[in-house]
Formats: structure tokens, sequence, C-alpha cells
């Protein structure tokens, strides 16, 4: 199913076929009892025990700060076994003609997509398509990097079947890239962890683990590139939110990075995220589920 033509903003209530057409309404979900007891449980891959108190302070701030450029922030009142829902970009994607429910590499977080549907359906927002077992999607490992170019990252948390109903329920020019097995199982490697589109002839990349036929595109589409470096990569400076063409929120604390969007003339807006971002390995890409763009 190809996704329909993009109506006009104000015709619309759905539709995010870009990451840097402008932000309109956005889906986040608060760190609760779960998100704080993420530690508990190894599989989980969190960092260090949570101080609950200090994310709900950090993802209030965040929320200010988004809401503060314009876009219309809901926040997802359910909750799920999964502390990973609070990154609400992997479990469910919104295309033009609607949602497309994933299912996630992560065995643990399996079910988040059905949380995300529910809210999505009672918002008016069809189901065009579900990924089925044995095949796996994260949000994560998908990109429009035009809005009829759609880029799918095949990796441990992607699997071939996966990538293969996705692109068939977009349609359209799908490109699927193989990420490198980098970290194993225990880490997470999304096509998202080495690339962000920032404006439509902006990313900010990571070379070393950037797939090779990516970074030709990129090229022949002449989007000049913001190279990581290596010593920023953890502290997930590759992960940028782009709320507009050009104007970008990171985590604080990634100077070499940040200095080289401005530089390259991006806005930069940054967030406290040592809880919410840094302990769990997810961005503000991945903090947020962008609904309507445009």
């Amino acid at each position: 199913m190809t996704a329909s033509p993009t109506a006009s903003p104000t015709a619309r209530a759905y539709g995010a076929q870009s990451m840097t057409a402008p932000l309109r309404d956005v889906l986040v979900k608060r760190p609760g009892p779960v998100f704080g007891r993420a530690f508990e449980d190894p599989a989980n891959g969190y960092r260090r025990p949570v101080d609950l108190a200090a994310a709900q302070r950090e993802h209030d701030a965040f929320v200010d700060l988004l809401a503060g450029l314009g876009p219309t922030v809901h926040v997802l009142e359910a909750e799920a076994p999964s502390p990973d829902l609070v990154y609400t970009f992997d479990p469910l994607l919104v295309t033009d003609a609607g949602a497309i429910a994933l299912r996630s590499g992560k065995p643990g977080r399996v079910g988040e997509e059905s949380v995300l549907e529910a809210w999505t359906k009672a918002h008016g927002i069809p189901t065009i398509g579900r990924i089925a077992a044995p095949g796996t999607v994260d949000g994560g490992d998908t990109f429009w990097l035009r809005p009829d170019l759609f880029c799918i990252g095949h990796s441990l948390r992607t699997n071939a079947v996966g990538a293969g109903q996705l692109a068939a329920l977009v349609g359209g020019d799908v490109r699927i890239f193989d990420l490198p097995y980098a970290g194993g199982p225990a880490q997470c490697l999304h096509l998202l962890s080495v690339v962000s589109l920032v404006a439509d002839d902006l990313a900010v990349v990571y070379l070393p683990q950037l797939p090779v036929a990516l970074w030709e595109l990129l090229r022949d589409l002449r989007i000049r590139l913001v190279e990581v470096p290596d010593e920023e990569y953890a502290t997930l400076a590759c992960n940028v939110l782009a709320v507009r063409p050009g104007v970008a929120v990171m985590v604080r604390g990634i100077p070499r990075t940040e200095r080289a969007l401005r530089d390259a003339g991006c806005e930069v807006h940054t967030f406290a995220g040592d809880e919410i971002c840094i302990n769990g390995s997810g961005g503000p890409t991945c903090l947020t589920r962008p609904i309507l763009r445009g």
C-alpha cells in the first residue's frame, strides 16, 4: 500500500513522511514506575539504576522545550511492561496514509506497538498495516530521506523479513541498508544511531558505521555531512531531532557536534538527558513519535 500524497497542513491531522518538515504534533511518554525499575532486568540494557525523579524532571524540561519551539505535544498516559515505551519513536510509524504497527527486535519491547496503536486509533488515525512474526522492525531503523524516499536499516533489531514487509506497506522508493554487527545483540545499533537528517541538505553522521550505500546516496543527493567525532558518539551525538529545517534539538554536553551544527547554519537547542537519554541509550528522536509534520 503506497502512502497517499501529502495534503496541505491545515487539511490533515496526521502524516509525518519527513524528518525535517515543521513538527506540528508529536507523541511522548513521560517516565513512570516501570522506567524507574529498568535497571533491575539486565535484558533492558540500562547502564545504571534509574533516578526516576531526575528522569521525570528531564523529560518535563524536554517537553517544555519542544512545546516552546511550536509543536503540540501529546503525552501518552498508558503504561506497558517495558520501560522502553518512553522511546515512542520505535513501536509505530505514522505515514500520510495512516499508522503502521511495528514489531521490535528487542523481545521485551514486543507489545509496545499495541499501546501506541490504541492511541492512534483513538485519535482518528487508521492502521494501514502491521509487521507480523517472524518479521521484526524497530522505528529507529527507519527514516524519510525525502517524502517519497524511505530508508530502512537491516540490523539486529530489524530483520530481512520485517524490512521486506515494511517496504511493501510503505511502497514507492524504499532503500534497505545493512548495518554492521558492531557491539552485538547486547547493544542497540539502529540506522538512526549513525545518521540524523536535520535539513533537506544536511545530515549528522557517524562515518565509521555508516553503510557505504547510504553514504553514496547522501553524496549523490548533495547532502552535506556533519561528522560526529569518536569521543562524542557514545553520548548520542548522532541522535538529533529536527523540529523544522535547520532547527535541531540534542542532548546537552556534546560540544564539538553542537558547534559543527551551528557552523553549518543550524539553530541548536539542548537539554539535560543523563537519565532519559544516556542511561537508556535513546536520544531526542527516540523520545518522540511524530504524528504530523509539514
